[in-house]
């Protein structure tokens, strides 16, 4: 069973994300957090990775309003410890060397893209369960918001289209499972199927074959 860290942690995550909604749906973004940690739990993770789950998001989405990155950060080392620190810092998309070269936005995201897919994969086992827990739960947020609201939900990604999107899932499916698989990356690389299907494209075709092949109907 889970200490009163946990507890602490739950607060905090809905004290950080309390103002914040999901770009599709527009509902509490805390549901996404809780719906990561489910599947962390669920997969064995420890204590310290079940409140990484939970605070995932919290430097790179909250930290301009605590003060900055370097503050938000030591804050929660200080409330759950290093351990917990060194996993949300290492979840937490930074800018690639190369990015800042390129002007287009499109290829500048799927730069990022790559380069955060080269950080996640040099890491370790706990910062690889608490990534694709993430992919996964965002992956069907965007399975149940497109059969609700069709493609009107890629408008709301401003730096990226659908195809962006669907291919950035599938690279990043296809990344866990050449990381070592597991049922995390098993359950990841079938929800990304289920989304290529819902937006009708071939999930046979390799991800590098995606933006030509997903074009909207």
């Amino acid at each position: 069973m889970f200490s009163a860290r946990f507890d602490r942690a739950l607060a905090l995550a809905h004290e950080l994300h309390r103002k914040q909604k999901r770009k599709t749906s527009g509902v509490p973004y805390v549901a996404h957090l809780l719906g990561v940690c489910a599947l962390v739990i669920e997969d064995g993770g420890s204590e310290d990775e079940a409140i990484a789950a939970l605070l995932h998001d919290a430097i790179e989405d909250q930290s301009t309003y605590q003060g900055g990155r370097a503050r938000l950060a030591a804050r929660i080392e200080r409330e759950f410890g290093g351990e917990v620190r060194r996993l949300v810092e290492a979840l937490t998309e930074t800018s690639g060397p190369g990015e800042h070269g390129i002007r287009d936005v499109r290829e500048r995201w799927r730069a990022h893209k790559r380069g955060y897919i080269e950080q996640i994969l040099s890491a370790d086992a706990a910062v690889r369960r608490v990534s694709c827990a993430d992919s996964i739960h965002n992956v069907r947020a965007l399975i149940r918001d497109h059969r609700r609201s069709g493609d009107a939900i890629w408008e709301r990604f401003r730096t990226r289209s659908r195809d962006d999107q669907l291919w950035g899932y599938a690279i990043v499916a296809r990344a866990f499972m050449e990381a070592g698989g597991g049922p995390l990356a098993e359950e990841l690389r079938h929800a990304v199927e289920e989304l290529w299907r819902e937006c009708g494209v071939d999930t046979a075709l390799h991800p590098d074959e995606l933006v030509a092949a997903a074009k909207p109907r």
